[in-house]
Protein backbone atom coordinates (compact mmCIF):
# COMPACT_ATOMS: atom_id res chain seq x y z
CA UNK A 1 0.00 0.00 0.00
CA UNK A 2 3.17 2.32 0.41
CA UNK A 3 3.68 2.70 -3.25
CA UNK A 4 -0.26 4.46 -3.66
CA UNK A 5 0.04 7.02 -1.08
CA UNK A 6 -0.92 9.51 -0.70
CA UNK A 7 -4.53 7.34 -2.49
CA UNK A 8 -6.02 10.79 -3.20
CA UNK A 9 -3.79 13.76 -2.94
CA UNK A 10 -5.07 17.17 -1.67
CA UNK A 11 -8.01 18.36 0.50
CA UNK A 12 -9.51 15.05 0.73
CA UNK A 13 -10.32 14.54 4.21
CA UNK A 14 -12.75 11.58 6.24
CA UNK A 15 -12.43 9.43 3.48
CA UNK A 16 -15.09 6.66 3.38
CA UNK A 17 -15.08 3.44 1.21
CA UNK A 18 -17.29 0.81 0.19
CA UNK A 19 -17.41 -1.85 -2.30
CA UNK A 20 -19.54 -3.36 -5.19
CA UNK A 21 -18.23 -6.38 -6.97
CA UNK A 22 -15.50 -5.75 -8.20
CA UNK A 23 -15.76 -1.41 -8.09
CA UNK A 24 -14.67 0.82 -5.00
CA UNK A 25 -15.98 3.58 -4.06
CA UNK A 26 -14.53 6.44 -2.26
CA UNK A 27 -16.40 9.53 -0.41
CA UNK A 28 -14.71 12.83 1.40
CA UNK A 29 -15.82 15.64 2.99
CA UNK A 30 -15.55 19.06 1.47
CA UNK A 31 -17.40 21.56 4.78
CA UNK A 32 -17.90 25.08 2.98
CA UNK A 33 -17.37 24.50 -0.86
CA UNK A 34 -19.52 23.35 -3.52
CA UNK A 35 -20.78 20.95 -5.12
CA UNK A 36 -19.65 18.79 -2.18
CA UNK A 37 -18.54 15.23 -1.07
CA UNK A 38 -16.77 13.69 -4.41
CA UNK A 39 -17.34 10.32 -5.28
CA UNK A 40 -14.51 8.58 -6.73
CA UNK A 41 -14.08 5.38 -8.33
CA UNK A 42 -11.51 3.02 -8.44
CA UNK A 43 -11.13 -1.24 -9.56
CA UNK A 44 -7.86 -1.99 -8.36
CA UNK A 45 -7.40 0.57 -5.32
CA UNK A 46 -4.74 2.68 -7.34
CA UNK A 47 -6.04 4.65 -9.63
CA UNK A 48 -8.90 6.47 -8.71
CA UNK A 49 -11.16 8.88 -10.84
CA UNK A 50 -13.31 11.67 -9.87
CA UNK A 51 -17.28 10.61 -10.92
CA UNK A 52 -19.25 12.54 -9.20
CA UNK A 53 -20.73 14.84 -6.11
CA UNK A 54 -23.12 13.50 -3.88
CA UNK A 55 -24.24 17.53 -3.46
CA UNK A 56 -24.19 18.91 -7.00
CA UNK A 57 -26.75 21.31 -5.82
CA UNK A 58 -27.32 24.11 -3.15
CA UNK A 59 -30.19 23.16 -2.14
CA UNK A 60 -28.93 19.36 -0.72
CA UNK A 61 -26.02 21.38 1.64
CA UNK A 62 -27.63 24.35 3.33
CA UNK A 63 -23.63 26.17 3.00
CA UNK A 64 -24.51 29.33 1.91
CA UNK A 65 -24.05 30.97 5.55
CA UNK A 66 -22.29 28.52 7.52
CA UNK A 67 -18.92 29.89 9.24
CA UNK A 68 -15.52 28.24 8.33
CA UNK A 69 -15.62 24.95 9.40
CA UNK A 70 -19.01 24.48 8.94
CA UNK A 71 -20.82 22.42 5.78
CA UNK A 72 -19.97 18.86 4.88
CA UNK A 73 -18.26 16.90 7.58
CA UNK A 74 -17.30 13.29 7.43
CA UNK A 75 -19.67 11.03 4.96
CA UNK A 76 -20.07 7.56 5.40
CA UNK A 77 -20.88 5.53 1.72
CA UNK A 78 -22.61 2.45 1.48
CA UNK A 79 -24.14 0.02 -0.77
CA UNK A 80 -27.31 -1.81 0.28
CA UNK A 81 -30.69 -3.50 -0.93
CA UNK A 82 -29.81 -2.08 -4.85
CA UNK A 83 -29.05 1.48 -3.62
CA UNK A 84 -26.14 4.37 -2.55
CA UNK A 85 -26.31 5.50 0.62
CA UNK A 86 -24.44 8.49 2.10
CA UNK A 87 -25.31 9.65 5.67
CA UNK A 88 -23.15 12.66 6.19
CA UNK A 89 -23.87 15.66 8.92
CA UNK A 90 -23.84 19.45 7.49
CA UNK A 91 -22.50 21.62 10.51
CA UNK A 92 -24.00 24.37 11.15
CA UNK A 93 -26.32 23.82 8.13
CA UNK A 94 -29.73 20.93 7.80
CA UNK A 95 -27.95 18.52 10.51
CA UNK A 96 -27.41 14.82 9.84
CA UNK A 97 -28.63 13.94 6.28
CA UNK A 98 -29.48 10.56 4.51
CA UNK A 99 -28.74 10.79 0.88
CA UNK A 100 -29.83 7.88 -1.80
CA UNK A 101 -28.92 7.24 -5.38
CA UNK A 102 -29.38 4.59 -7.68
CA UNK A 103 -26.18 4.95 -8.94
CA UNK A 104 -22.74 6.43 -7.14
CA UNK A 105 -22.41 9.26 -9.81
CA UNK A 106 -25.39 10.58 -9.23
CA UNK A 107 -27.77 12.25 -9.12
CA UNK A 108 -28.10 12.09 -5.63
CA UNK A 109 -31.25 12.45 -3.46
CA UNK A 110 -32.03 16.13 -1.98
CA UNK A 111 -31.29 14.92 1.42
CA UNK A 112 -33.54 13.32 4.20
CA UNK A 113 -32.61 14.76 8.10
CA UNK A 114 -32.39 12.43 10.69
CA UNK A 115 -34.51 13.13 13.45
CA UNK A 116 -33.09 11.94 17.00
CA UNK A 117 -29.75 11.66 15.81
CA UNK A 118 -27.87 15.03 17.61
CA UNK A 119 -24.37 14.66 16.76
CA UNK A 120 -22.01 14.16 13.78
CA UNK A 121 -20.10 11.54 11.78
CA UNK A 122 -22.68 9.17 11.32
CA UNK A 123 -22.18 5.64 9.85
CA UNK A 124 -25.15 3.48 8.70
CA UNK A 125 -25.43 -0.48 8.67
CA UNK A 126 -28.16 -3.13 8.56
CA UNK A 127 -27.79 -6.01 10.31
CA UNK A 128 -29.30 -9.36 8.51
CA UNK A 129 -32.74 -9.13 9.39
CA UNK A 130 -32.51 -5.54 8.07
CA UNK A 131 -32.39 -3.09 11.13
CA UNK A 132 -31.33 -0.35 10.13
CA UNK A 133 -28.42 1.03 12.74
CA UNK A 134 -26.47 4.64 12.77
CA UNK A 135 -23.91 5.37 15.01
CA UNK A 136 -22.62 8.57 15.44
CA UNK A 137 -20.50 10.58 17.74
CA UNK A 138 -22.31 12.73 19.83
CA UNK A 139 -20.57 16.16 19.72
CA UNK A 140 -23.46 18.79 20.84
CA UNK A 141 -21.93 22.01 19.04
CA UNK A 142 -23.49 24.97 20.65
CA UNK A 143 -22.70 28.15 17.71
CA UNK A 144 -24.11 31.02 19.78
CA UNK A 145 -22.13 30.28 22.77
CA UNK A 146 -19.21 29.07 20.86
CA UNK A 147 -19.00 25.77 23.45
CA UNK A 148 -19.17 22.37 22.94
CA UNK A 149 -19.64 18.85 24.81
CA UNK A 150 -19.09 15.50 24.30
CA UNK A 151 -21.25 12.53 24.72
CA UNK A 152 -19.41 9.87 23.26
CA UNK A 153 -20.28 6.84 20.28
CA UNK A 154 -23.73 6.92 20.24
CA UNK A 155 -26.20 4.89 18.41
CA UNK A 156 -29.92 4.93 17.36
CA UNK A 157 -31.57 2.26 15.66
CA UNK A 158 -33.13 4.43 12.32
CA UNK A 159 -36.21 4.05 9.60
CA UNK A 160 -33.45 5.48 6.80
CA UNK A 161 -36.67 6.11 4.25
CA UNK A 162 -37.90 8.87 6.86
CA UNK A 163 -34.85 9.95 8.66
CA UNK A 164 -36.36 8.48 11.97
CA UNK A 165 -34.89 7.50 15.19
CA UNK A 166 -36.58 4.16 16.40
CA UNK A 167 -35.59 4.31 20.04
CA UNK A 168 -33.36 6.91 22.22
CA UNK A 169 -30.16 7.31 21.79
CA UNK A 170 -27.53 4.21 23.37
CA UNK A 171 -23.97 5.07 24.50
CA UNK A 172 -21.51 2.71 22.93
CA UNK A 173 -17.77 2.03 23.45
CA UNK A 174 -15.98 5.27 23.25
CA UNK A 175 -12.37 4.26 23.22
CA UNK A 176 -9.35 4.45 25.59
CA UNK A 177 -10.50 7.60 27.18
CA UNK A 178 -8.25 9.74 24.52
CA UNK A 179 -10.23 13.20 24.03
CA UNK A 180 -13.19 13.50 20.64
CA UNK A 181 -13.90 10.25 20.04
CA UNK A 182 -15.51 10.80 16.68
CA UNK A 183 -15.65 8.68 13.11
CA UNK A 184 -17.08 5.78 14.16
CA UNK A 185 -17.92 2.59 11.72
CA UNK A 186 -19.32 -0.62 12.27
CA UNK A 187 -19.28 -3.87 10.44
CA UNK A 188 -19.99 -7.58 10.48
CA UNK A 189 -16.59 -9.25 9.91
CA UNK A 190 -15.78 -13.61 10.43
CA UNK A 191 -18.79 -13.90 13.05
CA UNK A 192 -18.14 -10.61 15.28
CA UNK A 193 -19.01 -6.97 14.96
CA UNK A 194 -16.65 -4.22 15.11
CA UNK A 195 -17.18 -0.75 15.94
CA UNK A 196 -14.08 1.63 14.90
CA UNK A 197 -13.48 4.80 15.77
CA UNK A 198 -11.12 7.66 15.90
CA UNK A 199 -10.16 9.39 19.15
CA UNK A 200 -7.15 11.65 20.10
CA UNK A 201 -8.75 14.75 18.11
CA UNK A 202 -7.38 15.28 14.54
CA UNK A 203 -4.58 16.52 15.38
CA UNK A 204 -1.29 14.97 16.07
CA UNK A 205 -2.54 13.20 18.69
CA UNK A 206 -5.09 10.86 15.88
CA UNK A 207 -5.58 7.52 16.52
CA UNK A 208 -7.71 4.72 15.29
CA UNK A 209 -8.75 1.97 17.82
CA UNK A 210 -11.65 -0.93 17.64
CA UNK A 211 -13.74 -3.14 20.04
CA UNK A 212 -15.82 -5.89 19.25
CA UNK A 213 -19.05 -7.62 20.14
CA UNK A 214 -21.75 -10.41 19.45
CA UNK A 215 -24.57 -7.55 18.64
CA UNK A 216 -24.47 -4.50 16.65
CA UNK A 217 -25.67 -2.64 19.56
CA UNK A 218 -22.93 -4.20 22.06
CA UNK A 219 -21.65 -4.58 24.59
CA UNK A 220 -18.38 -3.91 23.30
CA UNK A 221 -14.74 -4.98 24.17
CA UNK A 222 -11.94 -2.88 23.18
CA UNK A 223 -8.83 -4.11 21.90
CA UNK A 224 -6.06 -4.98 23.82
CA UNK A 225 -3.58 -2.98 21.75
CA UNK A 226 -5.57 -0.08 21.09
CA UNK A 227 -4.83 2.09 19.45
CA UNK A 228 -4.58 0.14 16.75
CA UNK A 229 -3.01 2.87 14.59
CA UNK A 230 -1.42 6.74 15.48
CA UNK A 231 1.65 8.23 14.14
CA UNK A 232 2.04 10.64 17.86
CA UNK A 233 5.24 11.24 18.69
CA UNK A 234 6.75 9.35 15.87
CA UNK A 235 9.21 10.39 12.98
CA UNK A 236 6.76 9.14 10.17
CA UNK A 237 6.22 11.26 6.86
CA UNK A 238 2.53 10.75 7.48
CA UNK A 239 0.98 12.44 10.52
CA UNK A 240 -2.46 12.68 12.00
CA UNK A 241 -3.59 9.55 10.52
CA UNK A 242 -6.96 8.15 12.12
CA UNK A 243 -10.48 8.65 11.06
CA UNK A 244 -10.28 5.14 9.13
CA UNK A 245 -12.48 2.98 7.31
CA UNK A 246 -11.97 -0.94 5.95
CA UNK A 247 -12.57 -2.72 2.95
CA UNK A 248 -11.32 -5.83 1.38
CA UNK A 249 -8.55 -5.56 -1.72
CA UNK A 250 -9.18 -7.49 -4.77
CA UNK A 251 -6.71 -10.37 -3.48
CA UNK A 252 -8.85 -10.75 0.08
CA UNK A 253 -6.62 -8.96 1.94
CA UNK A 254 -7.71 -6.12 3.90
CA UNK A 255 -6.94 -2.35 3.77
CA UNK A 256 -7.87 0.81 5.93
CA UNK A 257 -8.15 3.95 3.77
CA UNK A 258 -7.96 7.28 6.44
CA UNK A 259 -7.21 10.40 6.89
CA UNK A 260 -3.18 12.01 7.14
CA UNK A 261 -1.09 15.03 7.11
CA UNK A 262 2.33 15.44 5.55
CA UNK A 263 3.84 18.21 7.65
CA UNK A 264 6.90 19.74 6.50
CA UNK A 265 9.51 22.45 7.27
CA UNK A 266 12.11 22.40 9.38
CA UNK A 267 10.21 21.39 12.74
CA UNK A 268 7.55 19.34 10.19
CA UNK A 269 5.10 21.72 11.42
CA UNK A 270 2.93 22.76 8.88
CA UNK A 271 0.72 21.08 6.00
CA UNK A 272 0.06 22.99 3.30
CA UNK A 273 -2.75 20.53 1.55
CA UNK A 274 -4.26 19.94 4.73
CA UNK A 275 -5.58 16.25 5.36
CA UNK A 276 -5.38 13.77 2.55
CA UNK A 277 -6.50 10.37 1.69
CA UNK A 278 -3.99 7.65 2.29
CA UNK A 279 -4.47 3.93 2.72
CA UNK A 280 -2.67 1.12 4.65
CA UNK A 281 -2.71 -2.74 5.00
CA UNK A 282 -3.92 -4.52 7.26
CA UNK A 283 -4.23 -8.30 8.73
CA UNK A 284 -6.23 -10.30 11.80
CA UNK A 285 -4.30 -11.98 14.40
CA UNK A 286 -6.93 -13.39 17.08
CA UNK A 287 -9.85 -11.35 16.07
CA UNK A 288 -8.41 -8.34 15.79
CA UNK A 289 -7.02 -6.03 13.37
CA UNK A 290 -3.39 -5.26 13.05
CA UNK A 291 -2.71 -2.19 10.86
CA UNK A 292 0.45 -1.19 9.20
CA UNK A 293 1.96 2.26 9.82
CA UNK A 294 1.26 4.84 6.63
CA UNK A 295 4.02 4.97 4.70
CA UNK A 296 4.45 7.31 1.31
CA UNK A 297 4.81 6.32 -2.03
CA UNK A 298 8.10 7.30 -4.19
CA UNK A 299 6.91 10.52 -6.50
CA UNK A 300 4.84 9.84 -9.59
CA UNK A 301 5.99 12.06 -12.85
CA UNK A 302 5.41 15.13 -13.24
CA UNK A 303 1.52 15.98 -13.91
CA UNK A 304 0.37 18.40 -15.68
CA UNK A 305 -3.22 19.79 -16.82
CA UNK A 306 -4.43 22.34 -18.74
CA UNK A 307 -8.14 23.01 -19.00
CA UNK A 308 -9.01 25.43 -22.24
CA UNK A 309 -12.99 26.29 -19.98
CA UNK A 310 -14.72 25.19 -23.54
CA UNK A 311 -18.07 24.62 -21.87
CA UNK A 312 -21.38 24.01 -21.84
CA UNK A 313 -20.26 22.73 -18.49
CA UNK A 314 -16.85 22.97 -15.98
CA UNK A 315 -14.69 20.16 -15.13
CA UNK A 316 -15.70 18.23 -11.97
CA UNK A 317 -12.65 19.07 -10.03
CA UNK A 318 -13.94 22.97 -9.82
CA UNK A 319 -15.14 24.35 -6.81
CA UNK A 320 -17.04 27.31 -5.08
CA UNK A 321 -17.05 28.78 -2.13
CA UNK A 322 -20.78 28.53 -0.24
CA UNK A 323 -22.78 28.64 -4.05
CA UNK A 324 -22.80 26.05 -6.95
CA UNK A 325 -20.08 27.14 -9.71
CA UNK A 326 -22.29 27.06 -12.31
CA UNK A 327 -23.45 30.66 -10.46
CA UNK A 328 -20.39 31.91 -10.75
CA UNK A 329 -18.90 31.10 -13.47
CA UNK A 330 -20.55 31.99 -16.84
CA UNK A 331 -19.51 29.66 -19.79
CA UNK A 332 -21.66 31.26 -22.13
CA UNK A 333 -21.09 34.65 -22.16
CA UNK A 334 -18.00 34.49 -24.07
CA UNK A 335 -17.32 31.64 -25.63
CA UNK A 336 -14.13 28.89 -24.53
CA UNK A 337 -14.12 31.36 -21.72
CA UNK A 338 -15.18 31.36 -18.20
CA UNK A 339 -16.60 35.07 -17.31
CA UNK A 340 -16.29 35.99 -13.55
CA UNK A 341 -18.73 38.89 -12.23
CA UNK A 342 -17.49 40.70 -8.98
CA UNK A 343 -20.31 40.92 -6.07
CA UNK A 344 -21.76 43.27 -5.15
CA UNK A 345 -19.76 45.54 -2.60
CA UNK A 346 -16.69 43.95 -3.94
CA UNK A 347 -13.49 45.49 -4.84
CA UNK A 348 -9.69 44.65 -5.29
CA UNK A 349 -8.55 48.73 -5.59
CA UNK A 350 -6.75 48.50 -2.59
CA UNK A 351 -3.70 50.48 -1.51
CA UNK A 352 -0.79 49.30 1.05
CA UNK A 353 -2.62 50.99 3.79
CA UNK A 354 -5.86 50.29 3.70
CA UNK A 355 -6.87 47.39 5.46
CA UNK A 356 -10.54 47.12 3.87
CA UNK A 357 -12.02 43.58 3.56
CA UNK A 358 -10.98 42.59 -0.36
CA UNK A 359 -12.32 39.68 -3.12
CA UNK A 360 -11.23 36.80 -1.11
CA UNK A 361 -11.84 38.17 2.08
CA UNK A 362 -15.78 37.80 1.10
CA UNK A 363 -17.62 34.12 2.71
CA UNK A 364 -18.98 33.82 -1.04
CA UNK A 365 -16.37 35.64 -3.65
CA UNK A 366 -16.92 35.25 -7.88
CA UNK A 367 -14.71 32.44 -7.43
CA UNK A 368 -13.57 28.79 -8.89
CA UNK A 369 -10.82 27.15 -7.83
CA UNK A 370 -9.51 23.34 -7.88
CA UNK A 371 -7.42 21.82 -5.04
CA UNK A 372 -3.44 21.99 -5.09
CA UNK A 373 -2.72 17.78 -5.60
CA UNK A 374 1.52 17.83 -5.16
CA UNK A 375 3.94 19.83 -2.77
CA UNK A 376 5.81 21.97 -5.73
CA UNK A 377 2.87 23.15 -7.81
CA UNK A 378 2.33 26.05 -10.75
CA UNK A 379 -1.05 27.32 -11.33
CA UNK A 380 -1.17 30.30 -14.11
CA UNK A 381 -4.23 31.55 -16.03
CA UNK A 382 -4.53 33.78 -18.56
CA UNK A 383 -7.29 37.19 -18.33
CA UNK A 384 -8.61 39.74 -19.89
CA UNK A 385 -9.19 42.37 -17.23
CA UNK A 386 -10.60 44.82 -19.48
CA UNK A 387 -13.82 45.92 -18.01
CA UNK A 388 -12.83 44.51 -14.41
CA UNK A 389 -10.22 43.70 -11.88
CA UNK A 390 -9.25 39.91 -11.58
CA UNK A 391 -6.92 37.63 -10.32
CA UNK A 392 -5.51 34.12 -9.32
CA UNK A 393 -5.16 32.97 -5.45
CA UNK A 394 -3.93 30.17 -2.86
CA UNK A 395 -6.65 29.93 -0.25
CA UNK A 396 -7.13 27.94 2.57
CA UNK A 397 -10.04 30.27 4.07
CA UNK A 398 -11.45 33.75 4.08
CA UNK A 399 -8.72 34.51 6.38
CA UNK A 400 -5.37 33.14 5.28
CA UNK A 401 -5.03 33.50 1.48
CA UNK A 402 -2.33 34.64 -1.25
CA UNK A 403 -3.34 36.74 -4.25
CA UNK A 404 -2.27 38.40 -7.04
CA UNK A 405 -4.65 40.21 -9.38
CA UNK A 406 -4.34 42.97 -12.39
CA UNK A 407 -7.16 45.36 -12.93
CA UNK A 408 -7.62 49.40 -13.93
CA UNK A 409 -3.31 49.36 -15.08
CA UNK A 410 -2.19 48.05 -12.04
CA UNK A 411 -1.13 44.84 -11.14
CA UNK A 412 -0.65 43.54 -6.64
CA UNK A 413 -0.20 40.72 -4.65
CA UNK A 414 -2.00 40.44 -1.77
CA UNK A 415 -1.16 38.37 2.14
CA UNK A 416 -4.10 38.22 4.04
CA UNK A 417 -2.90 36.34 7.44
CA UNK A 418 -5.83 36.46 9.58
CA UNK A 419 -6.12 40.21 10.46
CA UNK A 420 -2.76 41.21 8.93
CA UNK A 421 -2.70 42.53 5.48
CA UNK A 422 0.16 43.39 3.05
CA UNK A 423 0.17 44.06 -0.49
CA UNK A 424 2.57 44.91 -3.47
CA UNK A 425 2.04 46.97 -6.86
CA UNK A 426 3.00 47.72 -9.59
CA UNK A 427 2.32 49.45 -13.08
CA UNK A 428 0.70 47.26 -15.58
CA UNK A 429 2.49 47.64 -19.18
CA UNK A 430 1.50 46.46 -22.49
CA UNK A 431 -1.81 45.20 -23.17
CA UNK A 432 -4.34 46.77 -20.46
CA UNK A 433 -6.51 44.07 -21.26
CA UNK A 434 -4.28 40.44 -21.20
CA UNK A 435 -2.01 39.20 -18.24
CA UNK A 436 -0.97 35.90 -17.69
CA UNK A 437 -1.27 35.39 -13.57
CA UNK A 438 0.60 32.99 -11.63
CA UNK A 439 1.37 31.04 -8.21
CA UNK A 440 4.23 29.04 -7.57
CA UNK A 441 4.70 26.95 -4.41
CA UNK A 442 8.29 25.34 -4.17
CA UNK A 443 10.72 23.55 -1.72
CA UNK A 444 12.47 26.51 0.99
CA UNK A 445 15.79 27.57 1.13
CA UNK A 446 18.34 25.97 3.13
CA UNK A 447 19.00 28.37 5.63
CA UNK A 448 17.36 31.00 8.31
CA UNK A 449 13.81 31.30 9.01
CA UNK A 450 12.54 30.15 5.30
CA UNK A 451 13.57 26.37 6.78
CA UNK A 452 10.72 26.34 9.19
CA UNK A 453 7.34 26.63 6.28
CA UNK A 454 6.67 23.93 4.42
CA UNK A 455 7.52 25.75 0.71
CA UNK A 456 7.62 29.27 -0.67
CA UNK A 457 5.01 30.78 -2.47
CA UNK A 458 5.92 33.22 -5.30
CA UNK A 459 3.65 35.24 -7.15
CA UNK A 460 4.03 36.89 -10.74
CA UNK A 461 2.16 38.03 -13.79
CA UNK A 462 3.60 38.42 -17.37
CA UNK A 463 1.92 40.69 -20.82
CA UNK A 464 2.81 39.93 -23.93
CA UNK A 465 3.71 36.28 -23.00
CA UNK A 466 2.99 33.23 -25.52
CA UNK A 467 -0.42 32.63 -23.82
CA UNK A 468 0.23 29.25 -23.77
CA UNK A 469 0.72 28.58 -20.19
CA UNK A 470 2.72 25.67 -20.83
CA UNK A 471 6.43 26.29 -19.36
CA UNK A 472 5.21 24.31 -16.00
CA UNK A 473 5.49 27.23 -14.08
CA UNK A 474 9.84 27.20 -14.53
CA UNK A 475 9.81 30.04 -17.42
CA UNK A 476 10.85 32.87 -15.08
CA UNK A 477 14.03 33.36 -15.81
CA UNK A 478 16.06 35.59 -18.92
CA UNK A 479 13.05 35.95 -21.66
CA UNK A 480 10.68 34.35 -19.96
CA UNK A 481 8.91 37.32 -19.01
CA UNK A 482 7.63 36.62 -15.74
CA UNK A 483 7.83 39.66 -12.75
CA UNK A 484 7.90 38.44 -9.52
CA UNK A 485 5.85 40.50 -7.17
CA UNK A 486 6.35 38.67 -3.84
CA UNK A 487 7.68 35.57 -2.66
CA UNK A 488 5.83 34.13 0.76
CA UNK A 489 5.99 31.88 3.54
CA UNK A 490 3.84 29.35 2.70
CA UNK A 491 3.48 28.66 6.64
CA UNK A 492 0.48 31.11 6.81
CA UNK A 493 -1.57 29.27 4.56
CA UNK A 494 -0.94 26.11 6.15
CA UNK A 495 -3.85 23.71 7.77
CA UNK A 496 -2.35 24.31 11.00
CA UNK A 497 -2.24 27.85 10.92
CA UNK A 498 -5.33 28.56 9.67
CA UNK A 499 -7.30 25.51 11.77
CA UNK A 500 -9.91 25.27 9.27
CA UNK A 501 -9.82 21.54 8.00
CA UNK A 502 -9.55 22.33 4.62
CA UNK A 503 -6.74 22.28 2.16
CA UNK A 504 -5.34 24.74 -0.23
CA UNK A 505 -7.79 25.61 -3.02
CA UNK A 506 -6.18 27.54 -6.20
CA UNK A 507 -8.32 29.47 -8.52
CA UNK A 508 -9.28 32.46 -10.35
CA UNK A 509 -11.68 35.28 -9.05
CA UNK A 510 -13.35 38.87 -9.97
CA UNK A 511 -12.39 41.35 -7.51
CA UNK A 512 -14.31 44.68 -9.65
CA UNK A 513 -16.75 44.76 -12.77
CA UNK A 514 -16.49 41.55 -15.35
CA UNK A 515 -13.93 39.09 -15.95
CA UNK A 516 -12.76 36.47 -18.61
CA UNK A 517 -10.41 33.49 -18.20
CA UNK A 518 -9.30 32.05 -21.25
CA UNK A 519 -7.46 28.71 -19.58
CA UNK A 520 -5.66 27.66 -16.40
CA UNK A 521 -3.31 25.59 -16.24
CA UNK A 522 -2.01 23.36 -13.22
CA UNK A 523 1.69 22.17 -13.26
CA UNK A 524 2.64 19.61 -9.73
CA UNK A 525 4.91 16.62 -8.50
CA UNK A 526 5.84 15.83 -5.14
CA UNK A 527 9.32 16.67 -3.31
CA UNK A 528 11.61 13.86 -3.75
CA UNK A 529 12.06 11.88 -0.31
Amino acid sequence: MSALNPLIPGFHPDPSVCRVGDDYYLACSTFEYLPGIPVFHSRDLAEWTLIGHVAERASQLAVAEVPTLGGAWAPTIRHHDGRFWCVVTDAMGRGSLIFTAERPEGPWSEGTVMRGVSGIDPDIVWDEDGTCYVTYSGLQLDTSAGSATHLGIQQVRMDPETGRALEEPRSLWSGTGLMFPEAPHLYRIDGHWYLMIAEGGTERGHSVSIARSDRPDGPFEGCPANPVLSARSTERPVQNTGHGDLVRAPDGSWLMVLLGMRPRGMTRAFSAMGRETFATALRWEDGWPVVDPVTLGEPRPEFRDRDELPGPALAPEWVAIRQEPSVVGDLAGRPGWVRLTAADGETGVEGSGDSADTAMDSPRPAFLGRRQLHERASFTALFDVGRGTGGLTLRMDEFHHYDIEAGAGQVRARARIGPVRQTWERPLTGDPGSVELRIITEPVGADGLERMGPDTVRLAFRTGGDGDGDDGGRDDGPGGGWQELAALDGRYIAAETAASFTGRVAGVYAAEGVVDVDWFAYTGQDNAR
